[in-house]
């Protein structure tokens, strides 16, 4: 489900330490060594200053979902399907995924796919099936097929196509996507969308281009290839 460039700041381009070369150590001149320590740690604070501030907004923006995490997308889409997807915590907005320049698999589309955004804050699948085609054969993972179910959450997905009998309470819908607050994820300002508190959907069944999710438990899972998909 979508996905801002990470900014880190620069970690070797700071002064001296200050606390190499302590004032305390050596003896103060009016222009001697101990005026050249004060200055030097007096640069490297102005200079720690903005790194600090710009990492901390980062972490405040993140965690309010202002800032997604994006990555190219292979461009090959794959199925997911679930008995029932039960969730807490819905939004819902339209977004654009970009692959990697020069992918095999953007054909016509000019390296981006137009992709329907599903975030829930937590959710649990049932029978949980996934598959993407190779050519010829099929990835297929399948999970919570027993009797404990998959949980995720800060779930994501990007996708083309989402089928199912579905149920939503307390929905909000035409809500601009830089003001959705139920699974704490931002969209693009100006941009349709919707929200609830709580979906449920039964046969649910997605094409999808991407996922991500904080945490995603998978019980009972297993990996294999088969000729038929999900």
């Amino acid at each position: 489900m979508a996905s801002s460039p990470d900014v880190t700041p620069s970690t070797g381009n700071t002064p001296e330490n200050p606390e190499s070369g302590s004032v305390s150590e050596v003896p103060e001149t009016p222009d001697g060594p101990a005026r050249r320590g004060r200055v030097r740690a007096r640069r490297a604070a102005v200079m720690a200053v903005p790194a600090t501030l710009v990492a901390g907004a980062l972490a405040v923006l993140t965690a309010e979902g202002a800032l997604g995490v994006q990555f190219a997308i292979s461009g090959m889409p794959f199925t997911v399907t679930a008995t029932e997807l039960d969730g807490s915590g819905f939004e819902q907005f339209g977004g654009l995924d970009s692959m990697a320049p020069g992918s095999p698999n953007e054909g016509d589309t000019g390296g981006q796919v137009l992709v329907v955004t599903s975030a829930i804050k937590n959710a649990t699948l049932t029978k949980l099936c996934q598959s993407v085609d190779l050519g010829g054969t099929n990835l297929l993972i399948k999970a919570g097929h027993g009797r404990e179910k998959v949980t995720a959450t800060d779930l994501t997905t990007d996708s083309t196509e989402l089928s199912g009998d579905a149920a939503f309470r307390n929905i909000e819908i035409g809500n601009d996507a830089s003001t959705l607050t139920k699974a704490g994820v931002k969209g693009p300002i100006g941009v349709f969308s919707q929200q609830a508190d709580h979906v449920f959907i039964k046969d649910l069944r997605q094409t999808n281009y991407a996922t991500t999710a904080a945490v995603f438990k998978l019980p009972g899972l297993k990996l294999s290839f088969s000729s038929s998909g999900c």
